[in-house]
């Protein structure tokens, strides 16, 4: 059986604002022994810029940029392009990105933008959190966040992109019915276990099946509220042997946004992993 493809979450170390700063941390990810590394590629704001947001990232930019990841003998497993939308009070970050029309426009832009850079980085995956999909298709939320999303794959289709939606934010039925409703195969999966833990970790992968094609690995400890991977609630076991029952064979991105001995985290979360 083959081993797990072990990645990370570049953002998992912090900001990628200039060159200088993602050298030090891909050089931290050679150090935690991970093989691939997942990019952040937007800005997070005027006042957080992001070296390789793809207005920012252009011309043979991308392609150096590429040449300077694969230096540290990294695969890119593929990029991050999280918006922030407008908050509705009740419902948490990052809003409704894809689901509010108030700076929509932008957004869709700004995230096709980012599957292009992808595309041209030879790495299509672009990943994000549009924001909690109602299960009500006839609220005007689902209308506008239907519309977005299927713009957006239908360009990943054109480019050779491809728009991953990341679950945790409404149950695995409700994301899987957007899927079916839109219908392309520029539109995928990032699967996030721990995310997924209040709707059901397995039980979610086999609903989600024939979309996955992105994972993070990522773990909650409730006492802790720590996200090491196998010192939480996630059921490893079970959850990966149910990805390797629907023939999954993609990476496995350690996550850890806590800022909490980040990087002895993500080595303790590698080693775990490797045991697979």
């Amino acid at each position: 059986m083959a081993k797990l493809k072990i990645g990370l979450a570049l953002w998992s170390l912090g900001p990628t604002a200039t060159e200088s700063q993602l050298k030090e941390k891909l050089s931290t990810a050679v150090e935690i022994g991970v093989k691939s590394v997942q990019l952040w590629c937007v800005d997070n704001g005027p006042s957080s810029p992001c070296v390789l947001d793809p207005d920012r990232c252009v011309g043979k930019k991308r392609s150096e940029m590429k040449e300077l990841v694969t230096s540290y003998g990294l695969a890119i497993s593929g990029f991050c392009a999280q918006l922030e939308g407008p908050v509705t009070p009740g419902h948490g970050w990052p809003g409704s990105a894809l689901g509010d029309p108030r700076g929509l426009k932008e957004r869709v832009e700004k995230t096709k933008k980012s599957l292009k850079l992808a595309a041209d980085f030879g790495s299509p995956i672009v990943t994000t959190h549009p924001g909690e999909i109602p299960s009500d298709k006839s609220s005007s939320t689902y209308k506008t966040m239907k519309k977005s999303c299927m713009e957006i794959a239908r360009y990943g289709e054109e480019v050779g992109g491809i728009f991953c939606i990341e679950t945790g934010q409404e149950t695995a039925q409700t994301l899987r019915s957007l899927l079916e409703d839109i219908g392309s195969e520029g539109l995928m999966i990032n699967y996030d276990p721990a995310n997924m833990l209040r709707h059901g970790v397995v039980e979610g992968v086999k609903v989600l099946a024939p979309w996955i094609v992105h994972t993070h690995a990522k773990d909650h400890n409730p006492e802790t509220q720590k996200a090491t991977v196998g010192e939480g609630l996630v059921p490893w076991d079970e959850y990966i042997a149910t990805l390797r029952s629907i023939s999954y064979d993609g990476w496995y991105a350690l996550e850890d946004e806590t800022g909490k001995d980040v990087v002895n985290s993500l080595k303790r979360g590698r080693a775990f992993l490797e045991r697979y």
